[in-house]
């Protein structure tokens, strides 16, 4: 698809994967390649699930700082804005999302990883937001994901002091979802979306949609939009297939319609 960002699909896994060598930095261009992957990954009904992966060695090891050098105040205000919706077009593909993390998944490359359902990471791996080092903050999504998915006092931590933390600590608080050899990061997180590919694939994108859309509302608003799209899914062909299997006592056959 692109010459640092490519989508391959199989058996209805797709995977975006990063080739920048040698550490998959995320300079403007990998952005904008993220993103066109991340809509082709939405647009294509024969995915049903995605995975993130940066190859063998390394996940992303940040942005391009070659690019901040010279960088000024009215230019960053026009690329914050890109960068922070490029990683988004990854968090709102409708579909399950696992990073595959080996080697450093730091600054860009730790907040592309949060903008995935789930983390499988490398037991050698290294994650962080380092930006604090640099005279700036996270800037597309890590103050913001990372609070939400570990709480504001350990993002605080990391964030502040810009360190990086193993698997074990990222596990322990909720960075990471798996931790496993690096050898087997990517058929483990293959292994992790496997249940979802022969499931509702509406029903999936409605939960997504509801979890995600809910965390940043009020509770009386997240529940008229769980209610919302509770309903709409009446509406499918699997909600029948679903409901019918059940009363028959038969394992359903949903088609994602």
């Amino acid at each position: 698809m692109g010459e640092f960002v490519r989508l391959e699909t199989s058996g209805g896994i797709g995977t975006i994967r990063l080739e920048r060598p040698p550490m998959n930095a995320l300079n403007t261009q990998v952005q904008e390649e993220l993103r066109e992957a991340a809509r082709a990954a939405t647009a294509d009904a024969d995915v049903r699930a995605v995975i993130v992966y940066g190859g063998e060695k390394v996940f992303a090891a940040g942005a391009d700082i070659t690019e901040f050098t010279s960088t000024t105040f009215q230019e960053m205000t026009v690329r914050a804005t890109a960068l922070s919706s490029a990683f988004d077009e990854v968090a709102r593909i409708p579909k399950p999302v696992v990073a595959a993390i080996t080697g450093y998944a730091l600054g860009g490359g730790c907040e592309l990883a949060l903008a995935c359902d789930w983390r499988v990471v490398a037991d050698d791996a290294k994650l962080g937001q380092p930006e604090i080092r640099l005279g700036i903050i996270p800037g597309a999504g890590g103050t913001q994901r990372l609070a939400r998915l570990i709480g504001p006092a350990k993002a605080k931590d990391l964030i502040f002091s810009g360190r990086m933390v193993d698997a074990e600590e990222a596990l322990r608080i909720g960075l990471a979802d798996r931790v496993v050899p690096a050898a087997d990061v990517y058929s483990s997180a293959a292994e992790l979306v496997k249940p979802y590919l022969n499931g509702p694939a509406l029903a999936l994108r409605a939960a997504k949609l509801a979890i995600d859309g809910g965390l940043n509302t009020d509770l009386a608003s997240g529940l008229a939009w769980e209610s919302q799209l509770f309903a709409g899914l009446f509406a499918t062909d699997d909600r029948i297939e679903g409901t019918t299997a059940f009363v028959e006592k038969r394992k359903p056959k949903f088609t994602g319609r």
